[in-house]
């Protein structure tokens, strides 16, 4: 029967908690700090005096004071974890062992097969050197070691002279003979003390009888109450009862509202201070919008407590959308809070309006995203055109400054222009922000099929697009550049080497083929000098028959556009998006939509056309040759057993038919011939 012993000293227990936490410390340190999830941050961008002034204030509030650093979860996991692997692997290292097993011919220095003489003559040895009376005592010696010693040599002695006791040694390795089976236990002994009985069992009631269900229970019910895209259940059901085929504008922001009744948010609770602020702001934005905040409201079924978390959501919003000043601390974490929840929404309720593949819905959803970035209403006045919304996205630039300045301005840099004209500070500002501005040049768009050199029905199909960045005041430049070009050789190669690598891209399986080599430039951190977060602009490619208002594939997302470098080979990237054909044959007239999630206004838009031909069209080699099996006939079983399944069978024609029946009389005729000869 085997025997247990308990830890005495707990170091066996601190080496198992050493060993599990390691296996769990090691990989999620190395997860961390690899070159995958460790990318380098994006440094350029706008380089405005409000950019660069909000992505300070960013990057103070994400990194924190000195004294209360901004942690996420998973560094404050690993900073506790090895902070306790320390203070363990300190004990451990300083904790001294006493498990050496005792041997008295290790003892007396002599080996296990020594003779009875042979012992003898050690002890007189060793006697003689060790006795207390005659060693000379060391710098650091005492006698009580000295005695100590010499008791150790006796006692091996005495073990060794002993008939029986040396022979359980020399077998078994113990004075005893046979031990039955030891095992150790990493528990120290006062874990299982009489007297510790009831805090045990009460830290593994509350671990694995509270704890842990409550744990598991939160995991289950959130993931419950979760939709795939992350908002709560609630929020989602809201999402499809408010969204329509031909819901605007209006419709969209009073559905996003309508989520901040099931979404946690700090807008839910606020100070006497705070709700006072929230008040005047409120009566701010009903001198401003009139009618389309009352509008806005009753779409959003608010109510009429300012305590209710859905209208302090909404207030917050439109002040942040008419950039209305907010003084309470409290109240700018809570506004900062919900803008930050917003993309996480938006893209909730985008989900649920391409499900239903409409495309008005979608393209308004789409579009809020920038009216939320650039801190601009999202349902203007009819006095406010988009053109307006368009220069008051410059720095410092606000909605009737930019509505008197318009009529003369045909873009961007006609604007600035003006504002040189008029002596304007801000002049030098807009011009920054111009000089980094996120608009798209699609420089070309087509549908291609692998190997076919027209499109059949049901074929797979990709549309690819070519697209850069071309800041205002580049594209003069760019075309300059082409005009200077008349090397026809050089043009010949430059056209060979994007034919191999469109090639590539369209046989590869990535959605975007790699940034061109020297072209890793992009715009960077986005002109968005009111959004509470560093952003990179993206885009939406949406294939759409507008005419049905219907979307005809599901979006996709465009990032990471590189800028327009003149004189480049290929200063663009490619994208596709892969879809089937539809199943008949026809020209489909169908709109391509980019659709940008930053810039207000910076949208565009291509027609398209797909011609879907017959596979009559093909010549034969094109079709493919005729499989070598063909198919069964009609009369047999394999073809009754493919007709039933509605596939293809062989008939069988009447000449075939008269050909079976001839030969047949043929046959006879021939064997009547032959008898009457013989006869």
């Amino acid at each position: 029967m085997a025997t247990y012993n308990y830890d005495e000293s707990g170091s066996m227990a601190l080496y198992f908690i050493l060993t599990f936490l390691a296996i769990i410390l090691v990989p999620f340190t190395i997860s961390s700090i690899s070159p995958s999830s460790n990318k380098q941050r994006v440094v350029t961008g706008c380089q405005c005096q409000p950019c660069l002034e909000q992505r300070e204030r960013v990057r103070k509030r994400e990194k924190g004071s000195s004294f209360l650093p901004n942690l996420s979860a998973k560094a404050i996991f690993l900073l506790l974890g090895w902070t306790v692997f320390g203070l363990l692997a300190w004990k451990v290292a300083n904790t001294k062992l006493d498990n050496k097993l005792y041997d008295p011919f290790e003892i007396l220095g002599i080996s296990t097969g020594s003779t009875e003489k042979e012992i003898k003559s050690r002890y007189k040895k060793l006697s003689k050197q060790f006795h207390p009376d005659k060693v000379k005592l060391a710098v650091n010696e005492t006698i009580e070691m000295v005695e100590a010693r010499f008791v150790e040599i006796t006692k091996a002695y005495k073990s060794l002279t002993d008939e029986t006791i040396r022979k359980n040694w020399e077998q078994y390795g113990n004075p005893d003979g046979r031990q039955e089976l030891s095992m150790g236990i990493a528990l120290p002994v006062w874990v299982i003390e009489g007297k510790n009985n009831i805090w045990v069992l009460g830290l593994y009631g509350i671990v694995f009888g509270g704890a842990l269900p409550m744990l598991v229970g939160r995991w289950w019910f959130g993931n419950r109450q979760k939709t795939k895209d992350g908002v709560n259940a609630r929020t989602a059901a809201a999402f499809f009862k408010s969204l329509k085929e031909e819901s605007g504008m209006e419709d969209v922001v009073s559905a996003l509202g309508k989520a901040f009744s099931y979404e946690p948010t700090k807008a839910a609770t606020g100070k006497k201070n705070a709700n006072k602020e929230l008040k005047q702001l409120e009566k701010q934005i009903e001198e401003k919008l009139g009618a389309k905040w009352l509008e806005v409201r009753k779409l959003t079924e608010v109510g009429d407590n300012v305590l209710d978390a859905r209208r302090r959501a909404l207030v917050l919003l439109y002040a942040h959308a008419l950039r209305l000043p907010v003084q309470d601390s409290s109240l700018v974490a809570a506004q900062a809070d919900v803008l930050l929840r917003t993309p996480l929404l938006l893209n909730a309720l985008l989900t649920i309006s391409i499900a239903r593949n409409w495309l008005l819905p979608t393209l308004n959803v789409m579009r809020l995203h920038a009216y939320l970035a650039q801190a601009l209403p999202p349902t203007p006045s009819s006095v406010v055109t988009p053109k307006t919304l368009k220069f008051a996205q410059l720095p410092k630039i606000e909605e009737n400054e930019a509505k008197a300045l318009a009529p003369t301005a045909d873009g961007l840099e006609d604007f600035v222009t003006a504002l040189e004209a008029k002596g304007d500070a801000r002049a030098a500002e807009a011009k920054k922000a111009v000089e980094k501005w996120g608009k798209l040049d699609v420089v070309d768009i087509a549908f291609k099929v692998i190997g076919e050199r027209l499109v059949t029905p049901q074929a797979i199909v990709f549309l690819v697009v070519k697209l850069r960045i071309t800041p205002p005041g580049l594209a003069a430049a760019s075309t300059a550049v082409k005009k200077e070009e008349e090397d026809v050789e050089d043009v010949k190669r430059r056209v060979k080497l994007n034919d191999e690598k469109d090639y590539e891209f369209l046989t590869g399986k990535r959605d975007a083929e790699p940034l061109p080599e020297g072209q890793e430039d992009t715009v960077g951190w986005a002109h968005a000098p009111y959004w509470p977060a560093n952003r990179k602009p993206s885009w939406w490619l949406v294939l759409a028959d507008d005419k049905m208002n219907k979307v005809v594939v599901p979006p996709m997302r465009i990032t990471d556009v590189p800028l327009a470098k003149p004189g480049a080979d290929r200063d663009y990237r490619s994208y596709k998006l892969q879809f089937q054909a539809p199943p008949n044959v026809g020209l489909y007239t169908w709109k391509v939509y980019f659709v940008s999630d930053t810039f207000v206004g910076e949208e565009v838009q291509r027609d398209i056309t797909l011609k879907i031909d017959d596979l009559s069209v093909l010549s034969a080699e094109e079709q493919g040759a005729e499989d070598e099996i063909s198919d069964p006939d009609e009369d047999t079983l394999a073809g009754q057993m493919a007709a039933l399944r509605g596939g293809a069978v062989k008939k069988r024609t009447e000449e075939e038919s008269d050909d079976e029946s001839g030969t047949d009389d043929d046959e006879e005729s021939d064997d009547d011939s032959s008898s009457s000869d013989s006869d």
